[in-house]
């Protein structure tokens, strides 16, 4: 039964807020309203109260927690429809902005969502973007009921009208902008107070306005303390309860200790304090954050910019024409076209054919579901079978199919990061900082308390790990989009590192290092009627395969609707088009028996229908532009070639490859992945460029996957880079200057290094006053952010890039 709350405890349990306007004690502890005390409740009840052992206090307040009737209007089908990222029968996956997370045990609490709602099946957490996907079961719970009991525990998703009529809008936050504004006015009055000290006036002005100027100048410097400098505290306490030692832990300490010098030497009136020194401190490193800001925010845009898959859609004209279109220009109203092993990228409805959808890359479950016509298919999902017609009714989510692309499923452990590395770095480089300013202090305190003070906040000021921990990002950075703008677009920064080890290249032969586009095609056989040529090019309408297409648009005609329609990787595909069987493919899947002699220049394709050999098309190969030119600059790396085909043009691969590189024909996707397997149990960095047809198993298995593309794409996200077709002759330069930019991180550390040895033997010193530290902190971070980015630059000029 809850009680009065004594009036020696004033701290509510959950929040930390000072119980004032209501207090109340249950389950002998202290809550400042009824909120806290139900969300307490809420997960002792589910044996969830290790949330609490994270820190002390670490829940948000839930005064304001209003009637949850006001949910009511997520019940309406249609603003479920536009908050929802994917449904099925079973499933719905979202994502929501949640501005009240701030630390470790929001992220805890957020993840185990599960505990508190047996219908919610898993909550992931973007702290960075202070976002968590949540995936619930709608048969056992609601969207409403989701909302209503994240409001209960005090972390209310951001739902606006952008969100509910499909135009998101990123949230920007203007804090930092008021902190500047703030520390900027305060540090120029205080400035001015100080003028008498700076020009030597000091003895007469401080007898008739120095107590008045000190005090002044103290309640000028409390909002710079309180409001703007609170980051910097923020963070160091977060750190010290965590037990890290971070960044803004020496700021934190600098700070405090000049502040409080200052204000007991106006209080005691032994002098005028170094609020200036204060106020343009906080001024200056704010200003260095806003740089950073920016910067970051820039890097994101071409991120986004880059992590546009080069991927292609047909579009159909209102004619019946196709056109291969980018994918971010798709438009709601668009009628498109999805062959057999096409993800389909954006939500739409079925108009036509007969869907089969595979969505293990969105929910898991890898049996394909089934559609009919005039049903809703979600982005994400990838068409088995023949090809459908689809009407586009969402913009694109880019954004959505990054996140398939970057989900942990499709991961690879990567070893210890040079990123990880400068964090360790880093935290040791803070450490020796403390010690130093410390020596520094102690060293100083008998001679000088006024140089000891300056000795010790210089040394804390001017010492910067971040200018060490912005070595990675930006170097990384600016090579994602220099390796954008020439397309040849990365999954994430981890993979510049992959590419920078590499010592195995591993080539799929056709659409890889051959052209079928430019490849010359005759027909051998019976002469086709030309409804037997309707037929065939039927059934290769719904086939991605280079080879298909190639035919498809040899072939004149219109198209026939398509029953049962199959295609086995690396095989051929069949199917029955008004009764008649067709089927297209190697001469082993179609059963032809053939000791011809080999001709090393081309690629057979055989034609069958109802079981009758017809005859075959021959592609004369034409290998891709810039191929000698990549393999000559690959000489230092092993080469190998694994081919679906036979090997009948193996002298011709043995004369562009050499002797030394491996060369494996007949290959299946499942012996192509073992291949892999086999190289790195050699231990090898292996790279493993293929078309993303038949290759999916063996890049997903390599270090780092490459899929070329060309304007038919089969997007995986078992791969780690696209390549554009256009650029395969830079494949090699790619590689090179991926090698080049981890010297350029080591440069940039030595740069930083350089920098903190030279400014921290000044500052023991007391040559620095606090505020010249300050200038020249952002400064240093400036100076390495400037380094990365012209030194990326310069070297990939160099590259040709």
């Amino acid at each position: 039964m809850d009680t009065a709350l004594q009036t020696n405890i004033q701290t509510c349990y959950h929040c930390g807020d000072s119980c004032v306007e209501e207090l109340i004690v249950a389950h002998e502890k202290a809550f400042c309203c009824a909120g806290c005390k139900n969300v307490y409740e809420l997960l002792e009840e589910n044996n969830l109260c290790t949330y609490y052992s994270f820190e002390q206090s670490p829940g948000t307040t839930a005064k304001r927690a209003a009637a949850l009737s006001r949910f009511a209007y997520l019940d309406d089908a249609g603003v479920e429809a536009q908050l929802i990222n994917f449904k099925n029968d079973t499933i719905c996956k979202l994502t929501f902005y949640i501005p009240q997370m701030h630390c470790s045990s929001c992220i805890w609490l957020l993840e185990n969502l599960f505990k508190l709602n047996a219908g919610v099946s898993e909550s992931t957490v973007n702290f960075l973007r202070k976002e968590v996907s949540i995936t619930y079961f709608h048969q056992k719970t609601t969207l409403r009921e989701v909302v209503q009991l994240l409001a209960q525990i005090g972390y209310e998703p951001a739902i606006t009208l952008a969100d509910t009529d499909g135009k998101k809008e990123k949230k920007k936050s203007n804090s930092l902008i008021f902190k500047l504004g703030v520390a900027g006015f305060c540090f120029g009055n205080v400035m001015l107070l100080a003028f008498p000290d700076y020009l030597a006036l000091g003895e007469e002005v401080q007898r008739d306005y120095g107590k008045f100027f000190g005090y002044l100048s103290l309640l000028l410097s409390l909002p710079v303390f309180f409001y703007s400098a609170q980051g910097f505290f923020v963070s160091a306490i977060q750190g010290i309860r965590q037990r890290m030692v971070n960044i803004d832990l020496p700021i934190a300490t600098g700070l405090l200790a000049l502040f409080c010098v200052s204000v007991y030497q106006i209080v005691t009136g032994t002098g005028p304090g170094y609020l200036d020194s204060f106020t343009g401190l906080v001024f200056f490193m704010l200003i260095g954050k806003y740089f950073q800001q920016k910067s970051y925010d820039t890097l994101s845009f071409d991120r986004d910019y880059t992590s546009y898959f080069p991927v292609s859609v047909t579009v159909l004209k209102e004619n019946g024409e196709e056109e291969s279109v980018a994918v971010r220009n798709l438009k709601v109203g668009n009628r498109i076209r999805i062959r057999n092993q096409e993800l389909i990228p954006a939500d739409a409805i079925l108009l036509r054919g007969s869907a089969m959808i595979d969505y293990s890359f969105v929910s898991g479950e890898s049996e394909p579901v089934e559609k009919v016509v005039g049903e809703v298919i979600y982005a994400g999902g990838r068409q088995v079978g023949e090809s459908v017609e689809l009407e586009v009714v969402k913009e694109v989510s880019q954004g959505y199919l990054t996140q398939l692309w970057n989900d942990t499923v499709f991961s690879k452990n990567e070893e210890q990061t040079m990123e990880t590395y400068a964090n360790v770095a880093g935290k040791w480089f803070i450490i020796v900082t403390l010690i130093v300013a410390a020596g520094a202090l102690a060293y100083w305190v008998p001679r000088d308390i006024s140089m000891a003070m300056k000795a010790f906040t210089s040394v804390l000021i001017i010492a910067c790990p971040c200018a060490l921990s912005l070595s990675t990002p930006f170097v990384h950075g600016n090579t994602l989009r220099i390796f954008g703008k020439n397309k040849f677009y990365l999954k994430n920064t981890a993979v510049v590192e992959t590419l920078a080890k590499i010592d195995t290249v591993v080539f799929d032969k056709t659409g890889t290092l051959t052209e079928p586009s430019a490849a010359e095609l005759t027909y051998s056989g019976k002469a086709l009627t030309r409804e037997q040529e309707r037929l065939i090019r039927s059934v290769l309408q719904h086939s991605t395969h280079p080879l298909s297409q190639r035919i498809f648009q040899h072939l004149k005609g219109e198209t026939l609707e398509v029953q049962d329609f199959k295609e086995v990787a690396g095989k051929g595909i069949s199917g029955e088009v008004e009764g008649v069987l067709v089927r297209l493919g190697s001469a082993s899947y179609i059963g032809v028996n053939t000791d011809k002699v080999k001709d090393t220049l081309k690629t057979t394709v055989y034609v069958s229908l109802n079981g009758k050999v017809l005859g075959y098309y021959t592609f004369f190969n034409v290998y891709r532009e810039g191929l000698k030119e990549v393999l000559q600059q690959l000489k230092g790396s092993k080469i190998a070639v694994l081919s679906g085909d036979n090997d009948h043009e193996e002298a011709r691969l043995r004369e562009l490859l050499g002797k030394e590189a491996e060369l494996n024909f007949n290959q299946s996707p499942v012996q192509k992945l073992e291949y892999i397997q086999h190289l790195k149990k050699q231990h090898r960095h292996v790279l493993m460029v293929g078309d993303g047809l038949n290759d999916a198993g063996a890049l997903k298995q390599s270090d780092a996957g490459v899929a070329l593309t060309n304007s038919i794409t089969n997007f995986s996200p078992s791969c780690d880079a696209i390549l554009d077709a256009t650029a395969f002759d830079k494949l090699s330069k790619f590689l090179g200057f991926s090698k080049k930019t981890m010297n350029i991180i080591l440069a940039s550390f030595a740069v930083s290094l350089l920098y903190n040895v030279v400014g921290l033997t000044l500052a023991v010193q007391g040559l620095f006053t606090p505020i010249i530290s300050a200038v020249l902190m952002p400064i240093s971070s400036i100076s390495v952010i400037l380094f990365a980015t012209l030194s990326v630059r310069f070297a990939a000029k160099k590259a040709g890039l």
